[in-house]
């Protein structure tokens, strides 16, 4: 006898409609709805119970569907307001409200994981401190961060390390073939965790750069006596904090003539004048080179109009120097040109 059609089958005894396979069905109507479920935010443990369940339904009849329906909707309509589910949901839920290092601190103290996705917080890491933490780790632990990484970040960590390393951490790629999801997701746990463990700086800068960018904005004759009274107190200190100090006067030695048209534009033509007109000493030097790489005819405009302002006041033209750093250093920002020092420091 040929086999009967499905549809005219016998059907099996439907399923118990447990908590969780009710659960279930409403996931499956709301992904037939097209609703956008942020399921893997779930424990796994969870995520593994929800597959099985709905595994175990092969069909139900429109009046049960109803039914749960229904019972889901009376459910939620008796729910006035919800919280975020235990510690780690409420700390989730006030980040950005709290302070850091108030978050950080009753995460250690209870144990809370500190991020909801490790990967994600390292890969936002600096290349730098990327390879200061590999270099700390096992090259089997460094070869699962580095294939966690977008590509052009891991290539970039692979050049900054030394060779040996390097190749050694690539051969350790070809064995995480086997490694399962959740130590992948417990390395970058224990790494975030790691990272988030340090106590928090009360500033983002190191002292030279905070000190330099003081010096910066301070008048000559006070940074000039400041520079003076840490070279006698620290003479190193005083030699960082003079390299993190950009100055007009350092222009001719910092500055690429190429990028000398690129920042005259970037300033009022009558900035420029004022801060030509009245530069003496160093910054007249400045000055000069200013204007030596400059076209001859834009350059010529300039000595015109300086001989044409007369005597410049002091505090004119220091403001009008400060403007013309001020825009380098916007510029520099921005990776619109590099400042001389910089470069040799780096190669260094």
């Amino acid at each position: 006898m040929s086999q009967m059609p499905s549809f005219v089958r016998s059907s099996s005894p439907a399923p118990e409609l447990t908590q969780k396979r009710k659960a279930a069905i409403i996931v499956r109507v709301l992904m037939q709805e097209g609703a956008e479920l942020q399921l893997a935010e779930l424990p796994e443990s969870l995520q593994e119970e929800l597959t099985h369940e709905m595994g175990a339904i092969r069909q139900i009849d429109s009046a049960t569907l109803d039914e749960v329906i229904e019972e889901f909707l009376e459910e939620l309509g008796s729910v006035g307001m919800t919280f975020p589910g235990g510690l780690a949901g409420a700390l989730d839920a006030l980040d950005g409200m709290i302070s850091p290092s108030t978050a950080a601190r009753i995460r250690k103290q209870a144990g809370v994981p500190i991020h909801k996705d490790p990967w994600g917080a390292i890969q936002g890491l600096e290349t730098e401190r990327l390879v200061e933490v590999m270099d700390g780790e096992a090259e089997e632990v460094a070869a699962v961060i580095l294939s966690k990484l977008p590509v052009p970040k891991a290539a970039e960590i692979l050049g900054k390390m030394e060779g040996p390393k390097a190749r050694r951490i690539a051969f350790a790629i070809s064995q995480t073939t086997g490694i399962d999801p959740e130590t992948v997701q417990t390395i970058g746990t224990a790494i975030a965790t790691q990272l988030a463990s340090k106590p928090a700086m009360a500033f983002s800068d190191g002292p030279v750069q905070r000190v330099g960018a003081i010096l910066n904005s301070t008048a000559a004759l006070t940074r000039d006596d400041v520079l003076e009274g840490l070279e006698e107190k620290d003479a190193g200190f005083a030699e960082e904090v003079r390299k993190a100090i950009f100055t007009f006067s350092n222009i001719p030695t910092r500055i690429d003539p190429r990028d000398i048209p690129k920042i005259t534009r970037a300033v009022d033509q009558s900035v420029l004048v004022t801060a030509l007109g009245g530069a003496q000493g160093n910054d007249a030097k400045a000055g000069e080179f200013i204007l030596d790489n400059m076209s001859q005819r834009m350059a010529q405009a300039l000595r015109d109009e300086v001989n044409e302002l007369g005597k410049v006041k002091a505090k004119d033209a220091e403001e009008a120097m400060g403007n013309i750093v001020a825009a380098i250093r916007e510029m520099e920002a921005a990776g619109e040109l590099l400042l001389l020092g910089d470069e040799e420091d780096d190669e260094e």
